[in-house]
Protein backbone atom coordinates (compact mmCIF):
# COMPACT_ATOMS: atom_id res chain seq x y z
CA UNK A 1 0.00 0.00 0.00
CA UNK A 2 1.41 3.26 -1.01
CA UNK A 3 2.12 5.57 2.03
CA UNK A 4 1.23 9.18 2.60
CA UNK A 5 3.18 10.79 5.79
CA UNK A 6 2.03 14.10 7.26
CA UNK A 7 4.77 16.06 8.75
CA UNK A 8 2.96 18.83 10.50
CA UNK A 9 -0.28 19.54 11.70
CA UNK A 10 -2.72 20.14 8.86
CA UNK A 11 -6.72 21.03 9.33
CA UNK A 12 -9.11 17.68 9.59
CA UNK A 13 -10.72 18.49 6.28
CA UNK A 14 -7.37 17.10 4.48
CA UNK A 15 -7.00 13.92 6.85
CA UNK A 16 -10.76 13.37 5.27
CA UNK A 17 -9.85 13.57 1.96
CA UNK A 18 -6.84 11.24 2.01
CA UNK A 19 -8.75 8.21 3.92
CA UNK A 20 -10.74 8.15 1.13
CA UNK A 21 -7.98 6.70 -0.90
CA UNK A 22 -6.35 3.39 -0.57
CA UNK A 23 -3.19 4.53 1.25
CA UNK A 24 -1.71 4.35 4.44
CA UNK A 25 -2.04 7.95 6.10
CA UNK A 26 1.12 8.14 8.56
CA UNK A 27 0.37 11.37 10.63
CA UNK A 28 3.91 12.64 12.42
CA UNK A 29 2.97 15.82 13.11
CA UNK A 30 3.34 15.39 16.97
CA UNK A 31 6.38 13.20 17.03
CA UNK A 32 9.67 14.44 17.60
CA UNK A 33 12.19 15.47 14.69
CA UNK A 34 14.11 11.92 14.85
CA UNK A 35 11.15 10.04 15.17
CA UNK A 36 9.32 11.83 12.08
CA UNK A 37 13.06 10.68 10.09
CA UNK A 38 12.26 7.37 11.22
CA UNK A 39 9.16 7.14 10.26
CA UNK A 40 9.74 8.47 6.43
CA UNK A 41 11.83 5.24 5.28
CA UNK A 42 8.74 4.00 3.50
CA UNK A 43 6.83 7.41 2.15
CA UNK A 44 6.25 8.11 -1.76
CA UNK A 45 5.01 11.44 -0.56
CA UNK A 46 5.03 14.37 2.43
CA UNK A 47 3.32 16.84 3.28
CA UNK A 48 5.19 19.68 5.22
CA UNK A 49 4.60 22.72 6.43
CA UNK A 50 7.16 25.81 7.49
CA UNK A 51 8.27 23.64 11.06
CA UNK A 52 10.00 21.05 9.08
CA UNK A 53 12.75 21.52 7.04
CA UNK A 54 12.94 19.81 3.61
CA UNK A 55 17.01 19.12 3.51
CA UNK A 56 19.07 16.81 2.42
CA UNK A 57 18.62 14.83 6.16
CA UNK A 58 15.19 14.38 5.24
CA UNK A 59 15.51 13.72 1.83
CA UNK A 60 17.73 10.99 2.79
CA UNK A 61 15.36 9.61 5.29
CA UNK A 62 13.64 7.88 3.20
CA UNK A 63 14.35 6.18 -0.96
CA UNK A 64 10.89 5.98 -1.75
CA UNK A 65 9.99 9.42 -1.83
CA UNK A 66 8.78 10.60 -4.91
CA UNK A 67 6.74 14.06 -3.83
CA UNK A 68 7.13 16.75 -1.42
CA UNK A 69 3.94 18.99 -0.47
CA UNK A 70 4.20 22.18 0.58
CA UNK A 71 1.16 23.23 2.66
CA UNK A 72 1.55 26.87 1.91
CA UNK A 73 3.05 29.69 -0.15
CA UNK A 74 6.46 29.80 0.71
CA UNK A 75 9.48 27.03 0.50
CA UNK A 76 12.37 29.04 1.59
CA UNK A 77 12.38 25.61 4.19
CA UNK A 78 12.33 23.47 0.95
CA UNK A 79 15.94 22.66 -0.96
CA UNK A 80 14.48 22.68 -4.22
CA UNK A 81 17.83 21.72 -5.57
CA UNK A 82 18.11 18.56 -3.51
CA UNK A 83 14.51 17.47 -4.39
CA UNK A 84 15.83 17.98 -8.15
CA UNK A 85 18.76 15.60 -8.26
CA UNK A 86 16.89 13.17 -6.91
CA UNK A 87 14.10 13.17 -8.71
CA UNK A 88 11.49 14.41 -5.93
CA UNK A 89 8.78 16.95 -6.98
CA UNK A 90 8.05 19.70 -4.86
CA UNK A 91 5.21 21.28 -4.80
CA UNK A 92 3.31 23.95 -2.98
CA UNK A 93 -0.12 25.49 -2.46
CA UNK A 94 0.47 29.43 -3.53
CA UNK A 95 -3.24 30.52 -3.71
CA UNK A 96 -5.19 28.75 -0.68
CA UNK A 97 -4.32 31.90 1.87
CA UNK A 98 -4.98 34.93 -0.76
CA UNK A 99 -7.79 36.50 1.06
CA UNK A 100 -6.42 35.31 4.32
CA UNK A 101 -3.48 37.32 3.74
CA UNK A 102 -5.64 40.36 1.74
CA UNK A 103 -7.66 40.76 5.17
CA UNK A 104 -4.93 40.66 7.55
CA UNK A 105 -3.06 43.13 5.34
CA UNK A 106 -6.20 45.30 5.39
CA UNK A 107 -6.39 44.50 9.53
CA UNK A 108 -3.25 46.24 9.56
CA UNK A 109 -3.58 49.14 7.36
CA UNK A 110 -6.65 50.20 9.79
CA UNK A 111 -4.20 49.99 12.68
CA UNK A 112 -1.95 52.15 10.85
CA UNK A 113 -4.40 54.94 10.67
CA UNK A 114 -5.97 54.15 13.97
CA UNK A 115 -3.58 52.92 16.24
CA UNK A 116 -6.47 50.19 17.41
CA UNK A 117 -3.30 48.25 19.77
CA UNK A 118 -1.89 51.15 21.58
CA UNK A 119 -5.37 52.20 22.07
CA UNK A 120 -6.77 49.14 23.51
CA UNK A 121 -3.96 48.30 25.71
CA UNK A 122 -4.39 51.62 27.12
CA UNK A 123 -7.80 51.21 28.10
CA UNK A 124 -7.95 47.19 28.61
CA UNK A 125 -4.30 46.56 30.28
CA UNK A 126 -3.79 50.32 32.15
CA UNK A 127 -7.17 50.84 32.84
CA UNK A 128 -6.58 55.15 31.01
CA UNK A 129 -9.49 56.32 29.33
CA UNK A 130 -7.90 59.15 27.54
CA UNK A 131 -9.76 59.45 24.04
CA UNK A 132 -7.71 62.96 23.53
CA UNK A 133 -4.09 60.55 22.49
CA UNK A 134 -5.78 58.76 20.18
CA UNK A 135 -6.06 60.90 17.06
CA UNK A 136 -6.06 58.84 14.05
CA UNK A 137 -6.19 59.79 10.38
CA UNK A 138 -9.49 58.98 8.20
CA UNK A 139 -8.16 56.17 5.31
CA UNK A 140 -10.65 58.01 3.14
CA UNK A 141 -9.17 60.80 0.45
CA UNK A 142 -5.65 59.44 1.00
CA UNK A 143 -3.26 58.22 -1.31
CA UNK A 144 -2.42 54.40 -1.05
CA UNK A 145 0.67 53.46 -3.31
CA UNK A 146 0.69 49.41 -4.16
CA UNK A 147 3.99 47.63 -4.52
CA UNK A 148 3.27 44.47 -6.73
CA UNK A 149 -0.29 44.01 -8.19
CA UNK A 150 -0.34 40.73 -7.89
CA UNK A 151 -3.42 38.11 -6.36
CA UNK A 152 -3.02 39.69 -3.16
CA UNK A 153 -1.65 43.77 -4.11
CA UNK A 154 -4.86 43.68 -6.41
CA UNK A 155 -7.04 42.63 -3.96
CA UNK A 156 -5.82 44.60 -0.95
CA UNK A 157 -6.35 47.69 -3.68
CA UNK A 158 -9.92 47.11 -4.34
CA UNK A 159 -10.80 46.93 -0.88
CA UNK A 160 -8.90 50.12 0.05
CA UNK A 161 -10.77 51.83 -2.95
CA UNK A 162 -13.58 51.15 -1.24
CA UNK A 163 -12.87 53.19 1.49
CA UNK A 164 -12.76 56.15 -0.99
CA UNK A 165 -8.69 55.91 -0.84
CA UNK A 166 -6.79 56.82 -4.22
CA UNK A 167 -4.93 53.91 -5.00
CA UNK A 168 -1.60 54.11 -6.66
CA UNK A 169 -0.01 50.80 -8.46
CA UNK A 170 3.79 50.08 -9.20
CA UNK A 171 4.32 46.92 -10.52
CA UNK A 172 6.92 46.57 -13.89
CA UNK A 173 5.97 42.98 -14.71
CA UNK A 174 2.21 43.90 -15.54
CA UNK A 175 0.15 45.48 -18.26
CA UNK A 176 -0.94 49.19 -17.12
CA UNK A 177 -4.96 48.26 -18.01
CA UNK A 178 -4.65 45.53 -15.29
CA UNK A 179 -4.23 48.64 -13.42
CA UNK A 180 -6.01 51.49 -15.37
CA UNK A 181 -9.19 48.79 -16.09
CA UNK A 182 -10.19 49.45 -12.19
CA UNK A 183 -10.02 53.05 -12.11
CA UNK A 184 -7.02 53.05 -10.09
CA UNK A 185 -3.48 55.05 -11.36
CA UNK A 186 -0.11 53.00 -12.70
CA UNK A 187 3.01 54.34 -12.56
CA UNK A 188 6.50 53.13 -13.49
CA UNK A 189 7.87 55.53 -11.51
CA UNK A 190 8.59 54.48 -8.08
CA UNK A 191 9.22 57.66 -6.70
CA UNK A 192 5.50 58.13 -7.07
CA UNK A 193 4.72 55.49 -4.73
CA UNK A 194 7.29 57.43 -2.18
CA UNK A 195 4.61 59.96 -2.22
CA UNK A 196 1.71 58.36 -0.96
CA UNK A 197 -0.15 58.62 2.65
CA UNK A 198 0.53 55.11 3.23
CA UNK A 199 2.26 52.34 1.23
CA UNK A 200 1.97 48.46 1.43
CA UNK A 201 3.80 45.61 -0.22
CA UNK A 202 2.92 42.84 -1.96
CA UNK A 203 6.19 41.20 -4.20
CA UNK A 204 8.08 38.02 -3.84
CA UNK A 205 11.28 38.57 -1.75
CA UNK A 206 14.04 38.23 -4.27
CA UNK A 207 17.52 40.63 -5.30
CA UNK A 208 15.25 43.63 -6.63
CA UNK A 209 13.23 43.64 -3.72
CA UNK A 210 15.10 42.56 -0.84
CA UNK A 211 15.47 46.39 0.66
CA UNK A 212 13.20 48.10 -1.45
CA UNK A 213 12.37 50.64 1.36
CA UNK A 214 15.46 51.61 2.97
CA UNK A 215 17.08 55.05 3.99
CA UNK A 216 17.14 56.73 0.74
CA UNK A 217 13.20 55.77 0.45
CA UNK A 218 11.89 56.96 3.61
CA UNK A 219 13.68 60.09 2.88
CA UNK A 220 11.77 60.89 -0.09
CA UNK A 221 8.49 59.67 1.64
CA UNK A 222 6.03 62.27 3.53
CA UNK A 223 6.29 63.11 6.78
CA UNK A 224 3.93 60.87 8.93
CA UNK A 225 3.90 58.35 6.27
CA UNK A 226 1.97 54.54 7.25
CA UNK A 227 3.97 51.38 5.72
CA UNK A 228 2.42 48.31 5.61
CA UNK A 229 4.04 44.82 5.26
CA UNK A 230 2.31 41.34 5.35
CA UNK A 231 4.23 39.94 2.44
CA UNK A 232 7.84 38.77 3.44
CA UNK A 233 10.37 39.46 5.43
CA UNK A 234 12.70 41.64 4.28
CA UNK A 235 11.01 43.63 1.84
CA UNK A 236 11.59 46.76 4.53
CA UNK A 237 14.72 47.27 5.38
CA UNK A 238 14.24 46.99 9.53
CA UNK A 239 16.84 49.38 10.51
CA UNK A 240 15.76 51.97 8.40
CA UNK A 241 12.33 51.22 9.48
CA UNK A 242 13.06 51.43 13.50
CA UNK A 243 14.97 54.58 12.66
CA UNK A 244 12.24 56.24 10.61
CA UNK A 245 9.69 55.03 12.85
CA UNK A 246 11.65 56.32 16.11
CA UNK A 247 12.17 60.13 14.44
CA UNK A 248 8.89 60.02 13.70
CA UNK A 249 9.31 60.34 10.22
CA UNK A 250 7.00 57.16 9.76
CA UNK A 251 3.75 57.78 11.66
CA UNK A 252 2.74 53.99 11.97
CA UNK A 253 4.48 50.54 10.58
CA UNK A 254 2.43 47.67 10.59
CA UNK A 255 3.89 44.48 10.38
CA UNK A 256 3.12 40.61 9.97
CA UNK A 257 6.66 39.24 8.81
CA UNK A 258 10.04 39.80 9.94
CA UNK A 259 13.49 38.88 8.05
CA UNK A 260 13.91 36.37 10.93
CA UNK A 261 11.54 34.35 12.40
CA UNK A 262 10.28 33.37 15.04
CA UNK A 263 10.65 37.35 15.97
CA UNK A 264 10.03 37.04 19.89
CA UNK A 265 13.20 39.40 20.52
CA UNK A 266 13.69 41.50 17.49
CA UNK A 267 14.17 45.51 17.86
CA UNK A 268 11.00 46.47 15.91
CA UNK A 269 8.47 44.85 18.79
CA UNK A 270 10.27 47.59 20.88
CA UNK A 271 9.02 50.72 18.99
CA UNK A 272 5.79 52.01 19.57
CA UNK A 273 4.03 53.38 17.12
CA UNK A 274 3.77 50.14 15.12
CA UNK A 275 1.11 46.77 15.34
CA UNK A 276 2.98 43.78 14.97
CA UNK A 277 1.50 40.16 14.22
CA UNK A 278 3.48 36.75 14.21
CA UNK A 279 2.93 35.85 10.56
CA UNK A 280 -0.44 35.43 10.59
CA UNK A 281 -1.17 35.61 7.06
CA UNK A 282 -2.37 32.74 6.17
CA UNK A 283 -4.04 32.09 9.98
CA UNK A 284 -7.77 31.56 9.83
CA UNK A 285 -9.96 28.93 9.77
CA UNK A 286 -11.03 28.65 5.84
CA UNK A 287 -7.74 29.44 4.84
CA UNK A 288 -6.41 26.43 6.72
CA UNK A 289 -8.77 24.44 5.20
CA UNK A 290 -8.36 25.41 1.93
CA UNK A 291 -4.53 24.89 2.56
CA UNK A 292 -5.43 21.13 3.46
CA UNK A 293 -7.81 20.25 1.03
CA UNK A 294 -5.39 21.70 -1.90
CA UNK A 295 -2.08 19.90 0.10
CA UNK A 296 -3.84 16.52 0.04
CA UNK A 297 -5.31 16.92 -2.83
CA UNK A 298 -1.54 17.07 -4.62
CA UNK A 299 -0.88 14.46 -2.95
CA UNK A 300 -3.07 12.25 -4.16
CA UNK A 301 -2.64 13.34 -7.43
CA UNK A 302 1.32 12.58 -7.04
CA UNK A 303 0.72 9.31 -5.36
CA UNK A 304 -1.22 8.38 -8.68
CA UNK A 305 1.41 9.84 -10.75
CA UNK A 306 -1.31 11.62 -13.15
CA UNK A 307 -0.31 15.58 -12.22
CA UNK A 308 1.87 17.28 -10.21
CA UNK A 309 0.23 20.54 -9.83
CA UNK A 310 2.38 23.88 -8.64
CA UNK A 311 5.61 21.88 -8.77
CA UNK A 312 8.52 24.53 -8.19
CA UNK A 313 11.01 21.57 -9.71
CA UNK A 314 11.52 20.06 -13.09
CA UNK A 315 8.72 17.20 -13.44
CA UNK A 316 10.47 15.29 -15.89
CA UNK A 317 12.77 12.21 -15.93
CA UNK A 318 15.98 13.26 -16.80
CA UNK A 319 16.78 9.33 -19.23
CA UNK A 320 13.79 10.68 -21.50
CA UNK A 321 16.13 13.35 -23.05
CA UNK A 322 19.51 13.11 -24.57
CA UNK A 323 22.34 13.88 -22.90
CA UNK A 324 23.31 16.60 -25.12
CA UNK A 325 20.04 18.33 -24.99
CA UNK A 326 20.54 18.77 -20.72
CA UNK A 327 22.94 21.41 -20.32
CA UNK A 328 20.48 23.52 -22.99
CA UNK A 329 17.55 22.93 -20.88
CA UNK A 330 19.81 24.64 -17.62
CA UNK A 331 21.17 27.11 -20.25
CA UNK A 332 18.14 28.45 -22.32
CA UNK A 333 16.41 28.94 -18.46
CA UNK A 334 19.35 31.24 -17.34
CA UNK A 335 19.63 32.95 -20.64
CA UNK A 336 15.50 34.12 -20.28
CA UNK A 337 16.45 35.28 -16.62
CA UNK A 338 19.28 37.49 -18.00
CA UNK A 339 17.25 38.82 -20.74
CA UNK A 340 14.31 39.99 -18.19
CA UNK A 341 17.05 41.01 -15.82
CA UNK A 342 18.08 43.43 -18.53
CA UNK A 343 15.02 44.48 -19.96
CA UNK A 344 12.49 44.82 -17.22
CA UNK A 345 9.51 45.77 -19.25
CA UNK A 346 6.23 43.82 -19.25
CA UNK A 347 6.95 40.99 -21.52
CA UNK A 348 4.39 40.95 -24.59
CA UNK A 349 6.13 37.84 -26.28
CA UNK A 350 9.00 35.31 -25.47
CA UNK A 351 10.47 33.42 -28.59
CA UNK A 352 12.92 30.39 -28.17
CA UNK A 353 15.41 30.20 -31.83
CA UNK A 354 17.19 26.44 -31.71
CA UNK A 355 19.85 25.32 -34.67
CA UNK A 356 20.92 22.00 -34.41
CA UNK A 357 19.99 18.85 -33.85
CA UNK A 358 19.05 20.38 -30.42
CA UNK A 359 15.88 22.06 -32.34
CA UNK A 360 14.06 18.80 -32.11
CA UNK A 361 13.58 19.35 -28.78
CA UNK A 362 12.52 23.48 -29.30
CA UNK A 363 8.89 22.79 -28.46
CA UNK A 364 9.92 21.15 -24.98
CA UNK A 365 12.75 23.55 -24.04
CA UNK A 366 10.52 26.69 -24.63
CA UNK A 367 8.49 26.04 -21.43
CA UNK A 368 12.10 26.43 -19.42
CA UNK A 369 12.52 29.34 -21.42
CA UNK A 370 9.06 31.00 -19.93
CA UNK A 371 10.27 29.54 -16.53
CA UNK A 372 13.54 32.10 -16.78
CA UNK A 373 11.96 34.82 -18.61
CA UNK A 374 9.12 35.27 -15.69
CA UNK A 375 11.62 34.35 -12.49
CA UNK A 376 12.55 37.95 -11.71
CA UNK A 377 8.87 38.84 -11.37
CA UNK A 378 7.25 36.06 -10.03
CA UNK A 379 10.02 34.10 -8.18
CA UNK A 380 8.20 31.05 -6.41
CA UNK A 381 4.95 31.87 -8.11
CA UNK A 382 6.07 30.47 -11.58
CA UNK A 383 7.16 26.77 -12.27
CA UNK A 384 7.11 24.06 -15.13
CA UNK A 385 3.73 23.39 -14.75
CA UNK A 386 2.02 26.20 -14.51
CA UNK A 387 4.45 28.58 -16.91
CA UNK A 388 2.05 27.82 -20.27
CA UNK A 389 -0.95 28.82 -18.51
CA UNK A 390 0.83 31.78 -16.62
CA UNK A 391 2.13 33.54 -20.11
CA UNK A 392 -1.51 32.97 -21.27
CA UNK A 393 -3.00 34.68 -18.63
CA UNK A 394 -0.70 37.64 -19.03
CA UNK A 395 -1.17 37.86 -22.74
CA UNK A 396 2.11 36.65 -23.65
CA UNK A 397 2.28 35.19 -26.65
CA UNK A 398 5.41 31.99 -26.78
CA UNK A 399 6.33 30.29 -30.01
CA UNK A 400 9.59 28.66 -30.97
CA UNK A 401 11.45 28.85 -34.63
CA UNK A 402 13.91 26.38 -35.87
CA UNK A 403 16.91 28.31 -37.46
CA UNK A 404 19.29 26.54 -40.13
CA UNK A 405 22.87 26.60 -38.78
CA UNK A 406 24.94 29.94 -38.33
CA UNK A 407 28.52 28.15 -37.26
CA UNK A 408 27.87 26.26 -34.53
CA UNK A 409 26.56 22.82 -34.17
CA UNK A 410 23.62 23.88 -31.85
CA UNK A 411 22.53 27.08 -30.69
CA UNK A 412 19.92 28.87 -28.41
CA UNK A 413 18.35 32.24 -28.49
CA UNK A 414 15.64 33.69 -26.13
CA UNK A 415 14.08 36.67 -27.39
CA UNK A 416 11.75 38.77 -25.21
CA UNK A 417 9.90 41.48 -26.19
CA UNK A 418 8.14 44.51 -24.60
CA UNK A 419 6.18 47.36 -25.55
CA UNK A 420 9.36 49.06 -25.38
CA UNK A 421 12.24 46.51 -27.00
CA UNK A 422 13.84 43.66 -27.68
CA UNK A 423 16.25 41.79 -25.94
CA UNK A 424 18.29 38.40 -27.40
CA UNK A 425 20.44 35.86 -25.90
CA UNK A 426 22.00 33.66 -27.32
CA UNK A 427 24.20 30.35 -26.19
CA UNK A 428 25.57 27.34 -26.84
CA UNK A 429 27.26 24.54 -25.19
CA UNK A 430 31.02 23.43 -25.81
CA UNK A 431 31.97 19.82 -25.05
CA UNK A 432 29.91 18.12 -22.83
CA UNK A 433 28.43 20.93 -20.69
CA UNK A 434 30.20 23.94 -20.77
CA UNK A 435 28.10 26.74 -21.01
CA UNK A 436 28.00 29.36 -22.81
CA UNK A 437 26.84 32.67 -23.64
CA UNK A 438 27.72 33.95 -26.99
CA UNK A 439 25.58 37.15 -28.35
CA UNK A 440 23.66 39.49 -26.83
CA UNK A 441 21.57 41.99 -28.47
CA UNK A 442 24.03 41.25 -32.30
CA UNK A 443 26.84 41.89 -29.78
CA UNK A 444 29.45 38.89 -30.35
CA UNK A 445 30.58 38.01 -26.27
CA UNK A 446 31.31 34.89 -24.52
CA UNK A 447 31.31 33.93 -21.02
CA UNK A 448 29.90 31.49 -18.58
CA UNK A 449 26.01 32.29 -17.24
CA UNK A 450 27.13 32.45 -13.60
CA UNK A 451 27.54 34.77 -11.32
CA UNK A 452 27.42 38.75 -10.85
CA UNK A 453 27.51 41.13 -13.93
CA UNK A 454 26.67 44.29 -14.94
CA UNK A 455 24.97 44.64 -18.98
CA UNK A 456 26.51 48.29 -20.43
CA UNK A 457 25.38 49.18 -23.70
CA UNK A 458 27.43 52.54 -24.40
CA UNK A 459 28.76 54.71 -27.66
CA UNK A 460 31.91 53.26 -28.86
CA UNK A 461 34.15 56.18 -27.96
CA UNK A 462 37.94 56.22 -25.55
CA UNK A 463 37.57 56.20 -22.49
CA UNK A 464 34.71 53.99 -20.77
CA UNK A 465 36.47 51.44 -19.75
CA UNK A 466 38.22 53.77 -17.15
CA UNK A 467 35.11 55.69 -16.12
CA UNK A 468 33.65 52.48 -15.39
CA UNK A 469 36.06 51.30 -13.52
CA UNK A 470 36.57 54.04 -11.37
CA UNK A 471 33.33 53.97 -10.48
CA UNK A 472 33.24 50.66 -9.38
CA UNK A 473 37.11 51.29 -7.69
CA UNK A 474 35.65 54.05 -5.65
CA UNK A 475 32.87 51.70 -4.45
CA UNK A 476 35.34 49.00 -3.79
CA UNK A 477 34.25 46.60 -6.33
CA UNK A 478 36.46 43.80 -7.80
CA UNK A 479 35.68 42.99 -11.62
CA UNK A 480 36.23 39.55 -11.81
CA UNK A 481 36.01 39.35 -15.82
CA UNK A 482 35.40 42.48 -18.30
CA UNK A 483 33.82 41.37 -22.03
CA UNK A 484 33.49 44.00 -24.93
CA UNK A 485 31.44 43.75 -28.14
CA UNK A 486 31.48 45.83 -30.72
CA UNK A 487 29.55 46.78 -33.83
CA UNK A 488 29.56 48.66 -36.94
CA UNK A 489 27.50 51.40 -35.52
CA UNK A 490 29.63 52.82 -33.29
CA UNK A 491 28.22 51.28 -30.16
CA UNK A 492 29.63 48.80 -27.65
CA UNK A 493 28.53 46.59 -24.89
CA UNK A 494 30.49 45.04 -22.44
CA UNK A 495 29.50 42.12 -20.01
CA UNK A 496 31.31 43.16 -16.63
CA UNK A 497 31.73 40.22 -14.09
CA UNK A 498 32.27 41.36 -10.67
CA UNK A 499 32.97 39.78 -7.16
CA UNK A 500 30.33 42.18 -4.96
CA UNK A 501 26.53 42.99 -5.37
CA UNK A 502 26.24 46.37 -7.46
CA UNK A 503 23.86 48.73 -5.37
CA UNK A 504 21.27 51.60 -6.61
CA UNK A 505 23.87 54.39 -6.42
CA UNK A 506 26.31 51.93 -8.49
CA UNK A 507 23.79 51.69 -11.39
CA UNK A 508 23.31 55.57 -10.96
CA UNK A 509 26.26 56.65 -11.41
CA UNK A 510 26.86 54.46 -13.99
CA UNK A 511 23.91 55.47 -16.14
CA UNK A 512 24.62 59.01 -15.81
CA UNK A 513 28.06 58.66 -17.87
CA UNK A 514 28.20 60.43 -20.39
CA UNK A 515 28.74 57.22 -23.13
CA UNK A 516 26.01 55.24 -21.56
CA UNK A 517 22.89 54.31 -23.42
CA UNK A 518 21.70 51.77 -20.15
CA UNK A 519 23.49 49.29 -17.53
CA UNK A 520 21.75 46.78 -15.78
CA UNK A 521 22.76 44.43 -12.84
CA UNK A 522 22.14 40.60 -13.53
CA UNK A 523 22.68 37.65 -11.23
CA UNK A 524 22.27 34.03 -12.14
Amino acid sequence: MKKVIVCDAIHEKGFELLRKEDVQIIDASEVSKEELLHLMKDAQVAITRSPTDVDEKFLNSSKKLKAVVRAGVGVDNVDLEACSKRGIIAMNVPTANTIAAVELTLAHLLATARSFPQAHNHLKLDRVWKRELWYGVELSGKKLGVIGFGNIGSRVAIRAKAFDMEIIAYDPYIPSSKVTDLGMKYTKDFEDILKCDFITIHTPKNKETTNIISYDEIAKMKDGVRLVNAARGGLFDEKALKDGLDSGKIAYAGIDVFSYEPAADHPLLDVKNISVTPHLGANTVESQEKIAVAAAEQAIAALRGTSYPNALNLPFKEEELPSFVKPYVELIQKMAYLAAQINKYPISSIRLHAEGDVAKYAKSMLTFAIVGAFKDSLGENINYVNAQFVAEEKGVKVDFVVDPKSGYDNKVTVKISTDKELTSVSGTVFGESEQRIVNINGFKTDFKPKGKMIVFKNKDVPGVIMEISSILAKHKVNIADFRLGRDNSSMALAVILVDEPIGKDILKALNELPACIWAQYAVL
